[in-house]
């Protein structure tokens, strides 16, 4: 539904009488081209010349940031309506219609004083929107990671057991299979592994293949000479620890725990580490330095596509996290009500700054355009659908074109003897 915003200089003669003109060219019973309506443009100050032309091309950019403002309320309104599955919380701007407000125009003194300069009046319409829009900005994106939180949590709780919380699936039955270890030297642990490598994971595990170069189990080499054994020789900085290695995986402690219809859940032990052989320096003995298993054994699952889960079994956990769910959730729509409520009350604020730039930006095309003083009609065409053009051409007609719209001037096509905003609410 397009608007458009006319103004024609009165030259001299009474606004009623250019209202009438205006009126006959697209209006009338002879020219059914659109409804038309009163539109009030208030006494503005004009300034100097040069500062009207720089606020011209400032305010086509004003302009268009307030209205994609606008469209941003509107675009976030419609999709909480579509969440909500509600159609009686349409957008009103002063408790009407837009479409209303627009016919029904009329400047707000209080809030824009009309005898405040132009360049003030842009700033302080614009400053406004600007807030607007910075408060949208921090609301959508608290509401986005808070949906984006609940999802994760509904993925973690109704996934498989690649990504699932496993304190909600793991009964007390489940665990009873698993000799879980967490000591100095030993660690449990629990991996997920995709159906279709179950039999690879197995035989990696059983065979020794899964993490074959992560644990050093080099030594003193007492078997070339059996008087020596158990003694210390060969010690210290020379013993090669990595010269026999393997994986830190305890012999027999693979468990399936569970199963469902895409994953399985294993359980391993492992070693969590070593100490490497000491040295003594100057007549002091400095120990070796601890060297971690575990983030190396992570790694090398990751590499062949098995999931370690960082898991420790809490049966209370279950019960917390469905009270942290529903927390979470309840926590989603009190967002959602929010945001929605907030769009529906800054929506007509954000739509009445949108107008008034216009009116401004009518003002001072006129001025440019008809000069001083100022002196005026300005009128709201509603076009009737698929009769804009019809409109506009009419228009043309009764005020005149200059030909400027030739094949050596293209850019000029658009030139009309009059000040022409349009626009779509």
């Amino acid at each position: 539904m397009a608007y458009n915003i006319v103004s024609v200089p009165n030259n001299g003669g009474a606004p009623e009488q250019s209202y009438k003109n205006l009126q006959a060219a697209g209006a009338c019973v002879e020219k059914p081209f659109s409804e038309m309506f009163k539109f009030e443009v208030p006494s503005l100050m004009v300034g100097t010349l040069d500062s009207l032309m720089n606020l011209s091309d400032e305010l086509g950019r004003t302009d268009q940031i307030v209205e994609s403002v606008v469209r941003k309320i509107e675009k976030t309104h419609q999709e909480l309506s579509l969440l909500t599955k509600r159609t009686d919380t349409a957008l009103t701007v002063g408790g009407v219609p837009p479409t209303r407000y627009i016919q029904q125009f009329a400047w707000d003194y209080a809030k824009y004083p009309n005898r405040r300069p132009l360049k003030e009046l842009v700033q302080l319409i614009s400053g406004g929107v600007a807030a607007v829009d910075e408060e949208l900005k921090q609301l959508g994106t608290g509401y986005a990671e808070k949906v984006a939180s609940l999802s994760d949590a509904m993925r973690r709780k109704n996934g498989n057991l690649l990504v699932t919380d496993l304190n909600n699936i793991l009964k007390p039955q489940d665990m009873s299979k698993v000799n879980v270890h967490d000591t100095d030297y030993l660690l449990t642990i629990f991996i997920a592994v995709p159906k279709v490598l179950e039999d690879s994971f197995v035989k990696e595990v059983k065979s020794g293949k899964l993490g074959e170069d992560i644990a050093g189990y080099g030594g003193p080499d007492w078997s070339r000479n059996g008087s020596d054994l158990g003694r210390a020789v060969n010690f210290g900085k020379d013993v090669d620890r990595r010269a026999t290695s393997g994986s830190p995986i305890v012999p027999d402690t693979l468990r399936l725990v569970k199963e469902d219809d895409d994953s399985v859940l294993y359980v391993v032990t492992i070693l969590k580490g070593q100490i490497e052989p000491g040295t003594v320096e100057g007549g002091q003995f400095v120990a070796g330095s601890t060297v971690d298993f575990v983030e190396e054994f992570v790694r090398a699952c990751k590499e062949k596509r098995f999931v370690v889960r960082d898991f420790k079994y809490d049966p209370a956990q279950a019960g917390k996290s469905a009270m942290l769910m529903e927390q979470m959730q309840v926590e989603v729509e009190g967002m959602k009500t929010g945001l929605t409520r907030w769009c529906r009350t800054h929506y007509g604020e954000a739509f009445v700054a949108w107008m008034h730039i216009k009116v401004i930006r009518v003002f001072v095309e006129s001025v440019l355009r008809y000069g001083l003083p100022v002196d005026f009609t300005a009128v709201l065409y509603k076009a009737i659908r698929n009769k804009e053009a019809d409109l506009i051409q009419s228009l043309d007609n009764a005020y005149g074109k200059n030909d400027l719209d030739n094949d050596d001037d293209k850019e000029n096509e658009e030139y009309h003897e009059f000040v022409l905003l349009t626009f779509e609410p």
